[in-house]
């Protein structure tokens, strides 16, 4: 199974990323030396299965063989892994010493890469575990005193809120002066928010108390797959270690399908709460349960079942371990209902465990009535794509969701409805299934090289449409962002390179050009068949678009740019560390052209002048102005009296953004919206609820649902089309349509 997917993305902005795929459980349990006591003095032994040594030989053997980066690493380079690991734990520099890291690397650096590779051994993961584990413990017991104390918050005292690439405070000191500002802050934080002083300071204690429970639920294959995902990208930010459980979230990603009931859970108070019933799955058939529902014990139906097990105080991975198993067969919850009024009500319900098709996160399409220049309303249809699904290698593609079928029914409905143009959104797309990048591609194109491939050793393999029948021919935008990835590249850079599409959005695409390949650990050793083993996620090749140039590091350049804050964000290939480099190729032999100066100089112009001049585009470029102004403040004041004033001023610019937003959304465009299948009932969920630890993702792919009510790139695509279309009817652009419209149009 060749994948492409970005990941590091969702540290930045999660609200942006959500994905659909689901966790479960870690196939093992944390032998802690004392129970309790032992986790807090952070000297736990981990209970690990036998197969992990002979997986992690078999892991480097596979970097330095198979990876397209494989000559670049050398055993020196594994001291690289320490900090690295570290800063997984404590990403923000608070808790380590720096003397801590200088300890571990006497300790470990030096015969780091020969334990690993030879031995299997990663003794440095748990050591390092566990000083983090006890200065976590030391220090929260000091926070807990802390706060017993009166805060002064009159100081011109301040803190610096993103530490990630600060030094580890050099003695105790130091360490508690950082602390005594963090705590501060957050504090703060609380007292801006209108909470009394002892409020605040039982908020925070609070999240620190979460904190311990969280460490407490850590376990020794959560280390192992940290740090060896941290050995996988020494070779390349998008190589990685897989646990069993991880490798089967990343395939049930991969196809937007899963067996289990359709619940999305969280935990809440040790309480295991449905946080979510997916529209069609086997629980929203049953109806008997709901969002807030808490459910208090799990067991199995069937002759040797047992009694149900307690899932109180359970980590939420093992709730779903149990929840999910074998289509066909039957779970059951002990279910305390939401409007139980003292806890005591319980009910059992029995739910045979289906397919879940994750619908909320396949394709969809609208059509909008965008006025030309005469005030006349074309229809413009859009398709929204958020990631590139398809069957895995392992299944028969029967009954699972594809890209390239889902949109090519969505443009059937569109032309039926007579669309004029079309915009196909890979905004927020991060990736997918090569297969269906070149599927889908050939939707719009008459046959030719969508995709070259190029292998560590300089071979080059051309990956070509081979329908020469066409499903679209008519007028095409590419809407991208910087968070356009992989497979999202391809296709724009594609078919950019055949002049086919106009591409509008960001400076940039993301930027990452490389081929990834998924190698389940017991297919490679006769020990690990019968286990139920990790996989790596490996580079393997990087790719090029038709005509030669790599879309590795530079990504595509749109041909229309549009202000964006995502510009102003470390978000792309450019900023991760040990990317490969841009390069070019040959290029293929493919029947295309770029567009014409001609035909792009005049809607690049008319796009412009909107820029220059739509209240819309105004309205954006403060709120990036305001967005630049802030993130160039590196510290934040813990004065109260100056933090309100900043409140106050952001919330009086908010307040004008909100109105303004609100005359701009009277002149959104009229729009129509398409599914695939029913048009979905509204969603049941629960309220998020304040510290909630949820599955990211069973369900959520907010950015997949209804349309924004200003969304300014989206209106500024659709009047490019609307341009284009006036440009195809007039005389000097008759002979220039070729490049924006296809020449068939009879796929199916």
């Amino acid at each position: 199974m060749t994948t492409f997917r970005l990941r590091s993305r969702l540290a930045l902005l999660p609200a942006l990323l959500a994905v659909a795929f689901s966790l479960t459980a870690v196939a093992q349990t944390p032998k802690a030396v004392d129970g309790t006591a032992a986790a807090a003095r952070g000297d736990r032994t981990f209970d690990l299965p036998p197969t992990l040594q002979t997986e992690t030989k078999f892991l480097i053997r596979l970097l330095e063989e198979a990876h397209y980066n494989k000559e670049a690493v050398k055993p020196r380079d594994y001291r690289e892994i320490i900090t690295n690991y570290m800063g997984d734990w404590d990403g923000q520099r608070l808790f380590f010493l720096d003397s801590d890291r200088l300890e571990f690397e006497r300790r470990f650096g030096e015969g780091l890469y020969w334990n690993i590779a030879s031995l299997g051994r990663i003794d440095a993961a748990f050591e390092i575990f566990n000083t983090y584990e006890r200065r976590a413990n030391d220090r929260i017991t000091w926070i807990f005193t802390e706060l017993e104390r009166d805060f002064r918050l009159d100081t011109s005292d301040t803190f610096t809120i993103d530490r990630n690439k600060a030094p580890w405070p050099a003695s105790q000191a130091e360490a508690d002066d950082l602390w005594r500002r963090r705590l501060k802050f957050e504090i703060i934080q609380q007292l801006l928010a209108d909470k009394p002083i002892e409020e605040a300071k039982t908020t925070v204690r609070k999240r620190y108390e979460r904190m311990l429970k969280n460490l407490a639920d850590i376990e020794g294959l959560d280390l192992a797959e940290s740090f060896l995902t941290n050995v996988a990208k020494l070779y390349d930010p998008h190589s990685t270690y897989f646990s069993a459980d991880t490798f089967e979230d990343f395939s049930i990603q991969m196809r937007l399908q899963l067996v289990g009931i359709g619940a999305l859970l969280g935990v809440e108070e040790d309480h295991c709460v449905v946080k979510e019933v997916i529209t069609g799955g086997p629980a929203d058939l049953d109806k008997r349960l709901k969002p807030n529902d808490k459910i208090i014990a799990v067991g199995q139906v069937g002759p040797n079942a047992g009694e149900p097990v307690d899932v109180i105080g359970m980590k939420l991975r093992k709730i779903v371990e149990l929840i999910r198993g074998a289509k066909g067969t039957q779970v059951r919850l002990i279910v305390q209902p939401a409007e139980s009024v003292d806890g005591s009500q319980r009910q059992e319900i029995i739910i045979t465990r289906d397919v879940v098709n994750l619908d909320s996160a396949r394709a969809k399409a609208a059509i909008f009535d965008v006025p030309d220049r005469e005030g006349n309303l074309k229809p413009i249809g859009v398709i929204s794509l958020p990631t590139f699904y398809g069957p895995d290698s392992g299944s028969d593609g029967k009954a699972q969701n594809s890209a390239t079928k889902d949109v090519a029914d969505l443009i059937g409905r569109l032309k039926e409805a007579k669309v004029e143009g079309i915009v196909l959104d890979l905004r927020n797309n991060g990736g997918g299934l090569l297969s269906e990048a070149i599927e889908l591609t050939g939707l719009f194109i008459p046959k030719g090289p969508v995709v070259q491939v190029r292998n560590y050793y300089g071979e080059v393999k051309v990956d070509s449409d081979e329908d020469p029948a066409i499903t679209y021919s008519g007028p095409l935008a590419v809407l991208v962002s910087r968070f356009s990835a992989s497979a999202s590249e391809i296709v724009a850079g594609a078919l950019q390179n055949y002049g086919r599409a106009v591409v509008i959005g960001d400076s940039s695409t993301h930027g990452k050009g490389t081929v990834q390949t998924v190698v389940e650990m017991r297919g490679l050793n006769p020990q690990l068949a019968r286990s139920r083993s990790g996989a790596a996620k490996l580079t393997i090749q990087k790719f090029y678009l038709p005509n030669g140039a790599s879309t590795q590091l530079n990504g595509v350049v749109p041909d229309i740019v549009l202000p964006s804050v995502e510009d102003l964000l470390e978000v792309g290939e450019k900023s991760l560390d040990h990317a490969l480099v841009w390069d070019e190729i040959p290029s293929s032999f493919f029947d295309g052209r770029p567009l014409e100066a001609r035909i792009l100089t005049p809607l690049k112009e008319a796009s412009l002048a909107r820029q220059n001049s739509l209240p819309e585009f105004i309205y954006l470029k403060r709120n990036i102005d305001w967005f630049k102004a802030r993130q160039e403040e590196k510290d934040i004041s813990l004065n109260l009296d100056q933090r309100r004033r900043t409140k106050e001023a952001d919330e009086s610019f908010k307040k004008e953004m909100d109105a303004e937003r609100e005359r701009l959304t009277a002149g959104n465009f009229a729009f129509r919206e398409f599914h695939l299948g029913a048009p979905p009932p509204p969603r049941r969920r629960a309220a998020p609820a304040e510290g909630t630890e949820t599955t990211p993702l069973e369900l959520s792919t907010e950015e997949n649902e209804g349309y924004d009510v200003l969304d300014i790139h989206l209106r500024e695509a659709l009047r490019v089309v609307s341009d284009a279309l006036e440009m195809a009817l007039s005389p000097q652009f008759v002979a220039e349509q070729a490049p924006l419209t296809a020449k068939a149009d009879n796929k199916s």
